[in-house]
């Protein structure tokens, strides 16, 4: 099915080279500042840009939409501030001269993020991730648009600061979705009530990814912290991050929650720590919770609550907090007292003059030693001479033969037909499967580089299959819960928005896939699936009399009113 350019505001079709909409009046020229894409741009002949919703140091936000379901969506580009060159008419991206290597590398780190958020969503508590491609010089992550409103938002809607429990229940589905980033390896690094959406159910959902360069101070990106939220190792190059990094800024979001007020941010603490204690600023909250935000918000990592199911647990039970304490404790360097300190200069100041003085007589000992082996060559008996008709290369040992380094090489190209290699080695190869090693690349090998091996001796290779792949089962027509079990029977994970139903589909059964029945799909794949929708009334064609929005400003309420994602307001879905 091929698809069309769709409006951004009403979900009609566009024909192409329109700039205002024919079924709402909405104006799609000049929507967009300069340099960004502009409204009604087709990409991946599948996606309709719509207005920039947000910008940072790493990239463009737009609202947009998904042509063939008709369903809302967000796209994220990449284009650095700092690395870019001004974008021209053509709508490709280029590097600024210069930046050309850190350019690469970094659009590179984005789109491995988003490719890797893709397959671990949708999990619970995560904005999904739909889609990674690229275009015009640059990468494009399509990802769900959840609705509901921004936790700052729903927090400044209210004035009392909220129960420990209601922020922990709240906050659950968001603590689960962190937990399985940092199971496959990823940092999120920006969670703050900006990047974390309240849902109509009341539960929140975690969105706002971005690379380790825009989270982290001095990376050569335009750096993207959240005050009071991100963790003191964000704000140098040199320090490293990992799982706690993102357990400080949950803490601290959870501190917001139930003091009322934010942290006070990381750098300030560094220089001099005043961040007082959750209890201190409300009283409502219980002790044992004050105190598990203390350990989660030290600024040193070690001293720190480490892992997010950690955190949560301590949340959620005052034993498992008393438990932890003591476990944190023991694991802290004890503080020395002066007098220790003192007692402890005198002791290294001791072993360091009883060091020396061992040295001084073993250097006397070796002097004394070689004096008397020169004494006892010059007085004995000259040795029997080596016989001159034996060969002084007799004297030299054999060379010793090391494994070769064969990991990361193409086995047919340049290892199998490689005569350097044929007469010297034997080779069993085993094929595996994998999701990181392009087809055909040798994975490991036994011996390993390095190691000492006789010539003729025989290497194991393992040799990568690729990604494994299976067919995509036709699942059309199938209810939501059957078509999550046939593509979960074959490895495939599934993502399901519903579509427009005019009576072409049985209402509540599956229409079709975005991958074809009998295709090659790789193992772990997400498949978004399309959901038929009740039948609807036909909508009129020819929508009430409005008038046409002026150049910058926004078609009003008596029309289809334009989605949003960033402020809050929910999208129709049909």
């Amino acid at each position: 099915m091929e698809a069309k350019r769709i409006c951004p505001y009403c979900m009609g079709e566009l024909e192409n080279r329109v700039s205002v909409c024919p079924h709402c009046g909405g104006v799609l020229a000049g929507r967009n500042p300069a340099g960004s894409l502009p409204v009604g741009t087709l990409l991946a002949g599948r996606y309709t840009v719509g207005e920039m919703q947000s910008i940072d140091g790493e990239g463009i936000l737009y609202r947009g939409v998904e042509n063939v379901g008709r369903f809302r969506v967000t796209i994220k580009e990449y284009m650095p501030l700092t690395l870019s060159a001004e974008r021209g008419t053509d709508a490709l991206l280029r590097p600024k001269l210069g930046s050309e290597v850190l350019f690469k590398t970094t659009r590179m780190d984005f789109a491995d993020l988003y490719r890797s958020i893709q397959r671990i969503t949708p999990a619970n508590g995560l904005e999904a991730v739909l889609d990674v491609f690229e275009e015009n010089n640059t990468v494009y992550a399509v990802m769900e648009n959840p609705g509901g409103i921004p936790l700052q938002q729903w927090l400044d809607e209210r004035p009392s600061p909220v129960s420990a429990e209601t922020a922990r229940n709240m906050l659950q589905p968001v603590f689960d979705g962190v937990a399985a980033m940092h199971q496959v390896g990823l940092v999120h690094r920006g969670i703050c009530p900006e990047n974390i959406r309240v849902l109509e159910n009341g539960r929140a959902r975690l969105t706002g990814y971005a690379t380790v360069g825009l989270r982290t101070a001095g990376s050569g990106l335009h750096e993207q912290l959240y005050e009071g939220y991100s963790a003191p190792e964000q704000y140098s190059t040199t320090e490293f991050e990992g799982r706690y990094t993102d357990e400080y800024s949950l803490a601290a979001v959870v501190y917001r929650m139930v003091c009322g007020q934010s942290p006070v941010p990381a750098a300030q603490r560094l220089v001099s720590d005043s961040n007082p204690r959750a209890r201190t600023l409300e009283r409502t909250v219980p002790e044992y919770v004050s105190d598990v935000l203390w350990m989660g918000l030290q600024l040193r990592p070690a001293e720190r609550i480490q892992t997010v199911p950690q955190l949560f647990r301590a949340l959620s039970s005052q034993e498992y907090t008393t438990e932890l304490t003591r476990t944190l404790q023991q694991a802290a360097p004890r503080p020395q007292s002066t007098e220790e300190e003192e007692q402890k200069k005198h002791i290294l100041s001791l072993r360091n003059l009883l060091a020396a003085i061992l040295i001084l007589l073993a250097i006397l000992t070796l002097l004394i030693v070689w004096g008397l082996v020169n004494q006892g060559l010059h007085t004995a008996k000259p040795a029997e001479s080596t016989p001159a008709s034996e060969p002084a290369s007799s004297l030299v040992a054999e060379p010793v033969n090391l494994a070769p380094d064969f990991v990361g090489m193409n086995y047919d190209s340049q290892v199998r037909n490689n005569n350097s290699y044929a007469g010297d080695y034997l080779f069993y190869v085993t094929m595996e499967y994998s999701d990181t090693v392009e087809k055909g690349k040798i994975i490991r090998q036994t011996p390993e580089a390095g190691e000492v091996i006789e010539k003729g001796s025989t290497i194991d290779l393992v040799v990568s299959r690729g990604p494994q792949m299976v067919e995509m089962p036709n699942v059309a027509g199938f209810t939501r819960d059957g078509a999550e079990q046939q593509l979960a029977q074959v490895g495939l994970n599934a993502s399901f928005y519903p579509i427009y139903n005019d009576g072409s589909y049985v209402s509540g059964c599956v229409a079709y896939c975005s991958e074809e029945p009998g295709a090659m799909v790789e193992v772990g794949s997400t498949i978004i699936v399309y959901m038929a929708a009740e039948v609807e009334a036909e909508v009129p064609a020819t929508p009430p009399e409005t008038t046409t929005p002026s150049a910058g400003t926004t078609p009003s309420a008596a029309q289809t009113e334009p989605p949003t994602g960033g402020d809050g307001t929910e999208y129709d879905t049909d």
